[in-house]
């Protein structure tokens, strides 16, 4: 047997075994419930990976819902796509920009607050399979919100409704009752490099 046919034979066996391993898995994964998905750190991508949920969920025939806490000074893409589904999607922009240009605490603690209202709404109703509650943990870093209320509400939603969290800096009781928490890392970034944000790929 010839050095390539050994070494395709050692890789057939190896993911053999592999395929073993995870069947195992997948069969003794057979509880379903929503679940609650906090996407935090410092790097990029965190509501890209949230959006990217929503899109899924909306190629499934799902109802989604977003609420947006810190972000609404300026139009984004995903909110120019998004709204062309007003049958699948009831999309919220709430916030009035990021913390640094608002500069208003009490505005800002009103915006989230009423943010929150809206994401209560969202998450009693049966009909929304996914819930995105995008800078929420912004809020909560800047004590918008009651973190108290806010895992009880996030609790007493209806138990096949999916919510996912972004934003910097997740409190450790909400990623303590989180499902899936990823954390972004940062490796490089354009803007540090003088690159302004760019259409489609920040906003």
């Amino acid at each position: 047997m010839s050095d390539s046919a050994e070494r395709d034979e050692r890789h057939r066996l190896r993911m053999q075994r592999k395929k073993a391993i995870v069947d195992e898995k997948i069969a003794q994964a057979q509880e379903e419930h929503g679940l609650l998905l906090v996407l935090t750190g410092n790097g990029k991508g965190k509501s890209s990976s949230a959006f990217g949920m929503a899109a899924r969920s909306l190629g499934h025939g799902l109802q989604v819902g977003i609420v947006q806490f810190i972000k609404g000074a300026r139009s984004t893409g995903e909110e120019t796509f998004f709204r062309r589904f007003p049958e699948q999607v009831r999309y919220h922009v709430m916030g009035a920009g990021f913390t640094w240009e608002t500069q208003d605490r009490q505005d800002d603690i009103a915006k989230a607050q009423a943010a929150w209202a809206v994401a209560v709404e969202l998450m009693s109703d049966p009909a929304v399979a996914l819930v995105v509650l995008d800078e929420l943990n912004i809020a909560l870093k800047y004590g918008y919100l009651s973190l108290d209320q806010v895992l009880q509400d996030i609790g007493s939603r209806p138990m096949a409704q999916h919510v996912v969290v972004t934003g910097r800096g997740a409190p450790p009781a909400l990623i303590d009752a989180a499902d899936t928490v990823t954390e972004m890392g940062v490796v490089k970034h354009a803007f540090k490099s003088g690159i302004k944000a760019q259409k489609g790929v920040e906003f």
